[in-house]
């Protein structure tokens, strides 16, 4: 009998639990459509919904383009004459912001195509060694993605004679990047991690997709939960961008990077979709600016959100 009403107690505890679940999920949704409703009616959520439109469009033409890989060709970053004067002022001013290597990683489902854009904006600001990978799209492990990263950071240093890099990683590629940096030690080699459109807490979308590399991405999985456990002694760089309007992370605020071990700063837009994050002006401007800068207090004047560990442990307390 004993055993009976404890089974009965773990069943209703279950029950409980998914009600829960269930009850946050549709709490999530309902706040995402209300949110959706007043954007699409303003001027500045037509204009984003426009640009998703027309990038969507471009990046299926070039997706193809995309698909096949690049190498790893060492460059001599300290030649100039090659360069145009806001380049040439960049190298000339610091040599070794210059020279560090930056490496981009794509979301789910997608290739090295979606930072076209991106990447022409870092060649033109006189970053001269930048490189962007593609993973499988049969990738089922995000900690087997996040070590693959790991090489190919060592790839890229040991051809360019770097110590360090910069990763910036739009979705899922800033996920595997993030638990590269805090889980596998890479926050030795990385400079600055800046996410685009990443859902560092989870995305409801994830339980669309019966893979296990969405079970990971799900609220609440074990690798959110490795990902939230104390990260002591990082000492790389975030800006996390992340957008209202993102129709891929649910909620979009998971979106945001609060961890009280991380030197976090934050990029909010109100008007952009998840694929348009890495052509939009205002992320381009914030995070060319701020790789340039490496680690001067101010990153970009559009509704930055500083927060440091003392911040957030006080908000926490």
């Amino acid at each position: 009998m004993v055993t009976v009403r404890e089974g009965l107690h773990r069943l209703a505890r279950t029950a409980d639990g998914a009600r829960s679940v269930m009850g946050r999920t549709l709490v999530d949704a309902g706040e995402a459509a209300g949110y959706a409703a007043r954007t699409f009616t303003s001027p500045a959520g037509l204009r984003g919904l426009v640009l998703e439109s027309a990038w969507l469009a471009a990046h299926v033409l070039l997706y193809p383009v995309g698909l096949a890989g690049e190498t790893i060709r060492p460059r001599n970053l300290y030649r100039t004459d090659d360069l145009d004067p806001v380049q040439r002022s960049f190298v000339c001013g610091d040599v070794e912001a210059a020279g560090t290597p930056v490496l981009l990683i794509h979301g789910i489902m997608d290739n090295r195509s979606v930072f076209t854009v991106f990447r022409r904006a870092l060649h033109r600001r006189g970053f001269g060694a930048v490189h962007a990978i593609n993973y499988s799209i049969l990738t089922d492990d995000l900690r087997s993605a996040a070590r693959a990263v790991g090489e190919h950071v060592e790839r890229l240093r040991e051809a360019h004679g770097a110590d360090r890099v910069h990763i910036v990683g739009h979705s899922l590629g800033g996920v595997i990047a993030r638990y590269y940096v805090q889980r596998l030690g890479g926050s030795e080699f990385v400079d600055t991690l800046v996410t685009l459109g990443s859902p560092h807490a989870g995305s409801n979308t994830a339980y669309l997709l019966p893979t296990p590399l969405a079970r990971q991405l799900r609220p609440g999985s074990e690798v959110m939960a490795e990902l939230a456990a104390p990260a002591p002694g990082c000492t790389t760089r975030f800006l996390a961008v992340w957008s209202r309007m993102d129709q891929m992370v649910v909620p979009q605020r998971n979106a945001r990077l609060r961890h009280p071990d991380l030197d976090v700063s934050e990029l909010e837009l109100d008007d952009v979709g998840h694929l348009a994050l890495p052509v939009d002006p205002r992320t381009v401007h914030a995070v060319v600016t701020g790789l340039a800068r490496r680690g001067e207090q101010p990153i970009h004047p559009f509704r930055q959100r500083r927060r440091r560990r003392e911040a957030v442990r006080r908000d926490a307390g």
